[in-house]
Formats: C-alpha cells, structure tokens, sequence
C-alpha cells in the first residue's frame, strides 16, 4: 500500500540524515485540500525543513508533490497517474479487492451472541450477533481462518425458572413468570431450585420433556432469525456440556486458585489485583456457576479448534465479571487466558428505554425487524441493513439510541444511503452495458491534465480501512469510511455527465465501476445486503 510506501521513505529519509526515529505517524488530513497523506515527523523529531527538504527532491513513487505545512506537517499528494493506475487495480482485483494477508495464517475463533434457550432472542441479542459476526469477517479479509461460535446457557437457574412455569402451564413469558415466582414466592423457589438440580441429572421424568421440548423449540427459533441475519456459526456449545469440566477444572484447584466459603467455591478476586471482587465457581448446591462453565468453555473450544486469538464478545454489563473469570483462568491455563480477546459492547436502547426478560418487558429482534420494513415498504434486505447500521456506526463500547426514523432516512448517515449509492452505480453500470459502453482500458483515451476527483482519492484507501479495522477491532472505521465514499459518490454523480461523447466519458465510468465494487465489498464486510435496485 502507498501508505506503507510512503512511511519507508520517512524512515530512510531519517537514516540519511541521523535523525532517531520517534514514532511518527502517516495519516489521512481531515481535509482533503491538505494532500492525501500527510505525517507529524517533523512536529516529533524538530527537524521538519531538513526532512522536508529530503523528501521534496526524492519524493516516494506515486506521489505528485510534497509541501510543508503549518507547524511541521509534512503533506503528500497524489499523482494522476497513481489514481488512474488504482482505478485499474480496483478493477481487476473486483470482489477481492481490499483483501490482504495481514494476519494470514492466524486461527481465530469468534464467540456471540449466545442466547439462552427459554428466553426469547430480543434486541440486545443483535449487537453481539451484528458486532461478532462482522469483526469474523474483518479478520476473513485480513487473511485469517476463523470459526464463529454460539456458546448458549441451556442450563441453570435461569433456564430452571422457565422450566418451572411452563409446568405450571405458563408457557407465554415462561422465563419472566418464574423469574417472578422465585423472588416472591418461597414455596416456588425451593421448587424452582428443586428442578435446577433435577435437570443436571436428569432425575424426573416430566421435568426432562418438558426441558428437551422447550430446548429444542427455542434453537429452532434462533435460526429462523440467524438466516434472516444472515449469520452461520461453525461450532455451537452449550453450558450443560462445559458444566462438568468446568467442575472438575475448579475442584483440581482448591487451595491453589479457588477456596470454600460458607459451602462454596470461591475465587477470591481481591488477592490477584486490587479492582478485582469474589466471585463463587461452585454453589452451596455443589452445582457449577457460570464462572465455572467459561472456564469449562474456554478449553473445549480449544480442544475443538486450537485457536491463536479467541475474540469473545458480550454486553458491557458483564464486563467486570469477565475481568475476574479470565484473571481465573489465567492461574491455570496462562495461555488460553493470553490468547483471549474480551469485547465488551454498549446496550442497544429504543427511545422507549431499555428493556428486560426479568419483567417480560422484552422487545424482540423479530418485532423490531418487522417495525423497520414497514418503514421501508416491507423490503426484509433493507430492513436488515438499515438495523445493522445503527449497530456498527460508532465505537463498540458506546450505548446506540435506535432512532426508528433516523435508520432509514436516505439524506446519509443510514445503511438506506449506503444501498441507495450502491444501487444508483449499477443503474448506471447497467445503462452503460445497454449503450455498448466500455471501460477503454480505465480511460484510456482520457487526458491527465482534468482535477482528479474527491471520490478516486478516496477510493484507494478501502485496504488500509480494512486492516485498520481488524488491528483495532473497530467495524465503525468501515462504516465511516462508507458513508464518507458514497457521499462523495453521490457528489460525482450529481455533478459529472458520465454517459455522454465527451473523451472523459470512460474514465467517469471507470469510477462509476470502481465505486460499485468497493462500496459491495464494504457493505459485504459488514454484512449489509446489497440489493441491485431499489
């Protein structure tokens, strides 16, 4: 990439002069007036007109003409001929275009979403489900093998609650009535916690259909809304599988790692760093906690695929608690404990409020899809992206306010935007075709003496958007960079007679077509469907 090019010219700039280097940087200016590259070597080092002056008379290949600027910013412009050459490579490379072997070779396994059976799979289910799966095919880009994985509480309490109350013939909101029952009714918490025994050893009769009945019909439901989202996971585990090992792992460890507290199994947090708190591994009951189960987790997902890089992603909520499991694990396996990656991300809100299984309050992802196509006309893939959006257009972390109206509006700053460009660029692709149109070679009667383009200076950089994003798990880079690119698009569009007899005529179609195959890529990335009309 230019950008690395462009870098290893600083740094034999700096050899040459016996400058030591201070970690500068290369970077994009805000403003596009002020070149396409531009690097604060000089601000770091104190030497700005020495390197500048070094860099003018050799300036790297591909770049037009170098400038000093403000107070020791060093800014590159590109050449014609560099964006005539990229348009040509965007071409070419079509579907594989801003695919790199950055982290070839690397194994990484992906945990999300993971719902629980007995409960429904609601909006807080789609920002792990959206973020995981798209982070997945961030690092596929890059060059890595990865394995999506649904790791789901199919045992415990929670599932003990729901159990309880469809016995009790209340299968509407079965979680959230036992939930209920077993804060205000004792009777029905010793019975609750009497069935929560009974399901790990599958003791009663009645309790094991009732459990295998709801189970079943719960991940059947998950998959309808996998397909609509477009999600495949390779591996599925469940809490009653790691249960066990979980179990073992700790009780191998008392006195070591883990100790007993009033009839339990503790980790006391406290005496391995001083913003960790205690957490119970193994209940009074001798049955294992959650904490337990992700230890039980970690190693048979490892057993299944012997991951470089397990990148888990959960609520923000949960945060804490996965500070202390993995500072657990890291006592006893230090390098599965290495080779984890927690991301925690905000809570996906309506303007209504948040919402919760305990109370029943719950919104669904399915409601929430079926509210936003008859905002747009009853069309599922716009629908779909335009959700997907809203969850992947800022950092991670940070809560999203789902504004319903905002999330289809065409002015910008919606997945709507992002299709409507992609769809305009193939109509005229397509008018194109039916006129006999070609590419002639990106241009190749057209003359170098026109303004280059806001949208070619843009185009080039996809590549480096993608790595970026997979270095800092961060889809929002994509997202940005998306709207940004079709916005100028759009601008190209209004502005440029691209059909018409004038001897710029291929070169503005040559655009039109590297916009179509980049904007696809990116919107593919971040699994946002690409509709050809709309």
């Amino acid at each position: 990439m230019i950008k690395e090019e462009i870098r290893k010219v600083i740094e034999n700039a700096l050899k040459e002069l016996g400058i030591t280097e201070t970690g500068f940087v290369v970077e994009h200016p805000a403003d596009l007036k002020m070149g396409d590259y531009s690097t604060n070597v000089g601000i770091k080092t104190g030497k700005a007109r020495e390197i500048y002056a070094h860099l003018a008379v050799s300036p790297p290949s591909g770049v037009e003409r170098v400038e000093l600027a403000g107070p020791g910013f060093i800014n590159f412009y590109l050449s014609k001929e560099f964006f005539k050459k990229s348009l040509k490579k965007i071409i070419d490379e079509g579907e594989n275009f801003g695919k790199s072997e950055y982290i070839k070779g690397t194994k990484i396994m992906v945990e999300h979403t993971d719902p629980n059976p007995f409960k429904e799979f609601h909006i807080g289910h789609l920002m792990p489900n959206v973020i995981g799966s798209t982070l997945a095919r961030i690092f596929e880009w890059n060059g890595a093998e990865v394995k999506q994985v649904n790791y789901q509480g199919d045992v415990g309490l929670h599932v003990a609650k729901a159990v309880w109350a469809i016995r009790e013939g209340k299968k509407d909101n079965a979680y959230a009535l036992g939930h209920k029952a077993y804060e205000e009714d004792q009777r029905a918490k010793k019975e609750i916690e009497d069935i929560n025994k009974e399901i790990y050893d599958k003791s009663d009769e009645e309790i094991n259909k009732i459990y295998e009945e709801g189970k079943k019909k719960s991940l059947e439901s998950f998959e309808v809304i996998y397909k609509r989202l477009g999600t495949k996971f390779d591996y599925y585990f469940f809490e009653s599988e790691t249960g066990e090992a979980g179990k073992k792992i700790v009780q191998e460890n008392i006195g070591r790692v883990f100790e007993e507290s009033d009839g339990a199994i503790v980790f006391k947090g406290e005496k391995f760093g001083p913003s960790l708190h205690t957490r119970v591994f193994i209940n009074s009951q001798g049955l294992p906690t959650y904490e337990a189960k992700d230890l039980g987790n970690a190693k048979n997902k490892y057993d299944h695929y012997p991951y470089d890089l397990s990148v888990v992603v959960t609520s923000n909520e949960i945060k804490e608690y996965f500070r202390v499991m993995l500072t657990a694990l890291s006592q006893i396996y230090p390098e599965l404990a290495k080779k984890t990656k927690h991301l925690s991300h905000g809570i996906l809100r309506l303007l209504t409020g948040k919402m919760s299984s305990r109370t029943g309050n719950v919104i669904t992802a399915e409601a929430l899809i079926e509210e936003v196509k008859g905002k747009v006309k009853g069309d599922e893939q716009v629908a779909i992206g335009a959700i997907k959006y809203m969850i992947l257009r800022q950092a991670i972390g940070n809560d999203i306010v789902f504004d319903l109206e905002k999330s289809v509006s065409i002015e910008g700053d919606s997945g709507v935007y992002l299709q409507y460009a992609y769809a305009r660029a193939n109509s005229l692709l397509k008018k194109a075709d039916s006129q006999g149109r070609t590419l002639l070679e990106v241009g190749q009667g057209s003359t170098l003496s026109r303004e280059t383009h806001e949208v070619e200076k843009l185009l080039h950089r996809f590549p480096e958007i993608v790595e970026r994003a997979a270095k800092e798990y961060a889809p929002n880079y994509i997202t940005t960079y998306l709207t940004e690119l079709s916005s100028s698009f759009n601008n190209f569009y209004a502005n440029e007679q691209v059909l018409n007899d004038s001897s710029e005529s291929a070169y503005r179609l040559a655009i039109v077509q590297a916009f179509s195959i980049v904007i696809k890529n990116g919107l593919t990335i971040l699994g946002i469907p690409t509709p050809l009309s709309m």
